[in-house]
């Protein structure tokens, strides 16, 4: 690896639309604060920057639900976010936000570079105008009928349904979810940032010069990039966020994906004088942590755009995590199917490590993974109350039980002795190899194997047996448990700081230096520690069933919401309906297509033949569960090819209030083939 002089650290910028939840500190902030203070304890150059993102169609939607402005809405979760991240402890050298006047210069100082040099192409296009309201329509402020899997509801940029992306043009019965009138097509013009112009670059220095990178990230990469890159447009008709600083851009505003990744240049300005050398000396290392949608804008948007500007450093990694669910569901923030980070710090006070802890021990690194309060509860009685915190107990009880707490010197060590405090500076180099590697679960559990080691020598010594036959012996095996608390104390710093801090105070130490994690002697024989307090607490049951029972109610208040459903379509004539041939089909095989999160490939037999289908009910089903499952199919539907695979035929399902979704299927088993009239 080039040698870095100093080190770059961005974390995604959240949206101050809501509350940060665990989804977004298993993804992103968690393991960013992790990294960041493993390279301060290894004395590196380092900033770390953040701060809210307060642009975008999300706030403005929120703004207008609530009757509220949008500055209203990016004020109250700026306050709430900034807050809770400073209690939870990360370690942001900043906290920043998008509204600030230092960001508005700085992005539209951004774009008038690349306008200035000719590096945007203006077009005129059409965009869909809501008359009623009179503006023209975001694409999120558009709803209709998807063009793929005809499922209402789609969004004018994805079917949520069906995992398409969309443009709003493609939608069929297009409404504003402003007025919901029908919107009309009316001319536009925008400035574009032509991606395709930067595809030879983009080629060579992802898929050549990063083969380093994270597999998801890496993959994701490549498939847009040999899908062909276009041009992406860098403006919108809004009212809110950043002005287009050119002649004939009245009424525009950045598009949220230009202005937003700008924020961190902007943070690292406000933070210091000196940021230039953070950004524009080859000799710094930028690390963008993200969640897996946010790949393409940090890898191949916001690199093209430093390209074009031509004097910033591009990022060495994008250690992109997947995403973390809450108790079996998808963490989403409409439904309240959450664990929101400011009431975890009330409701368990003094247990911020406890969760930093499970996090990083289950991290969504190469899937999506699953957060549980019982995994919660299991992680810390079993492993932080029952390793961590049982060896450091026994370690510093015992010297202040035999030696009123002073270390004791030393005696002849065995070999047993030497193997153990050896093993020390191997589980070291364990943990920074991983952490180099940005595989942080693995450095958790290595980092956590020093505690194992220290409750396997007091196990295999016992010198509580041998305090009146051999006390010499004791004063070695005390004195090699000492030291391995002493290096503890550091090298659990990064992932619990808390903790850390406390081992510190129980030892009557400074923080050791990353350098000395290994040595022998950090505690010289006569030092004097205090006392033991718990490093940890058993989390009992009743706590955990408070969580499950506000999980339950939020379960229950969604299903008492109003069922919405869909107006009648247009009637159509008894021949019409005729032309449709829906069979019962069995399910012989299921798959997830590769690259995308909702999309099953499956073969069924229809009784005609066996013949695929692509279906958007990925995040619903395990694909092994559903085999030999009987559904209703639309056998004479038009073929449709759908991520390069033909799809021939459609399954019908039913979405449930909670969202879920349902597959109609005969109430006794049948023949394939079979009629439904």
């Amino acid at each position: 690896m080039k040698d870095y002089k100093r080190y770059l650290i961005t974390a995604a910028l959240p949206y101050a639309n809501g509350p940060v939840h665990i989804g977004h500190l298993a993804g992103v902030y968690v393991p960013a604060d992790i990294y960041v203070r493993y390279l301060r304890m290894r004395g590196r150059d380092v900033v770390f920057v953040c701060g809210s993102d307060e642009h975008g169609v999300p706030i403005t939607i929120k703004a207008r639900q609530e009757g509220v402005s949008p500055q209203d809405i990016v004020d109250r979760y700026h306050g709430i976010n900034k807050k809770a991240f400073a209690d939870f402890g990360i370690s942001f050298d900043i906290y920043s936000r998008t509204s600030t006047k230092i960001h508005a210069e700085t992005a539209s100082g951004f774009f008038k570079t690349l306008y200035d040099r000719g590096e945007f192409a203006e077009k005129v296009t059409q965009q869909y105008y809501d008359q009623e309201a009179g503006q023209f329509l975001a694409d999120r402020y558009i709803t209709g009928t998807c063009p793929q899997c005809g499922k209402e509801g789609a969004y004018g940029d994805q079917c949520e349904s069906c995992g398409s992306s969309l443009n709003a043009t493609e939608l069929k019965n297009p409404k504003s979810m402003i007025s919901g009138s029908t919107p009309v097509l009316k001319d536009t013009k925008h400035w574009f940032l032509p991606l395709d112009k930067y595809e030879p670059f983009l080629k060579k220095w992802i898929l050549e010069e990063n083969k380093h990178w994270k597999v998801n990230v890496y993959g994701q990469c490549k498939s847009w990039i040999d899908a062909g890159l276009q041009p992406r447009a860098v403006t919108r008709d809004l009212d809110w966020g950043v002005d287009v600083p050119v002649p004939g851009a009245e009424g525009k505003k950045l598009y949220v994906w230009f202005d937003a990744p700008i924020g961190y240049i902007s943070a690292t300005k406000e933070l210091t004088p000196n940021w230039e050398k953070y950004w524009k000396q080859q000799d710094t290392r930028m690390i963008h942590f993200i969640g897996k949608d946010n790949i393409v804008f940090h890898c191949i948007i916001f690199p093209a755009m430093l390209k074009a500007e031509g004097s910033y450093v591009l990022p060495e990694n994008v250690p992109a995590n997947e995403f973390l669910n809450l108790e079996g569901d998808k963490i989403s923030t409409s439904r309240n199917w959450a664990v929101w980070l400011h009431e975890y710090l009330e409701d368990f006070p003094g247990k911020e490590d406890v969760l930093r802890y499970t996090l990083c021990a289950n991290a969504p690194e190469t899937k999506d993974n699953d957060f549980t309060w019982k995994d919660l509860q299991t992680r810390n009685n079993s492993e932080l109350v029952a390793i961590l915190g049982n060896f450091v107990n026994r370690a510093i009880v015992l010297t202040h039980k035999y030696y009123e707490g002073e270390v004791p010197a030393r005696n002849e060590l065995t070999g047993f002795d030497k193997e153990t405090l050896d093993e020390i500076a191997s589980i070291k180099a364990s943990v920074e190899n991983s952490m180099e590697s940005f595989r942080l679960r693995e450095s958790l559990k290595f980092a956590m194997d020093l505690a194992r080691l220290g409750n396997k020598y007091l196990a295999d010594t016992e010198p509580w047996s041998l305090q009146k036959t051999d006390p010499a012996r004791v004063k070695t095996i005390m004195n090699i448990s000492l030291q391995i608390t002493a290096n503890l104390s550091s090298l659990v710093a990064p992932f619990l700081p808390v903790t850390a801090k406390k081992l510190e105070q129980f030892l009557n130490i400074e923080t050791v230096a990353w350098e000395n994690i290994g040595s022998h002697d950090l505690l010289p024989p006569g030092h004097t520690i205090n006392k033991a307090g718990l490093l940890f607490e058993k989390i009992e049951d009743d706590a955990i069933e408070k969580q499950l029972e506000k999980l339950r109610k939020t379960k229950e208040s969604n299903a008492e919401k109003e069922v919405k459903v869909d107006p009648q379509k247009e009637a159509i004539t008894y021949d019409d309906f005729m032309k449709m041939d829906i069979r019962i089909a069995t399910i012989m095989e299921a798959e997830k297509v590769p690259k995308t999160d909702k999309l099953l490939k499956l073969t069924v037999d229809t009784g005609i033949d066996k013949r695929t289908i692509v279906s958007g009910i990925a995040q619903y089903f395990d694909p092994e569960k559903i085999i030999g499952k009987q559904v209703c199919v639309l056998v004479n539907l038009e073929p449709r090819k759908l991520r390069g695979i033909e799809s021939q035929g459609m399954i019908l399902m039913a979405q449930d209030s909670d969202g879920s979704l349902k597959f109609v299927s005969p109430s006794d088993k049948v023949n394939p083939g079979s009629n439904i009239s």
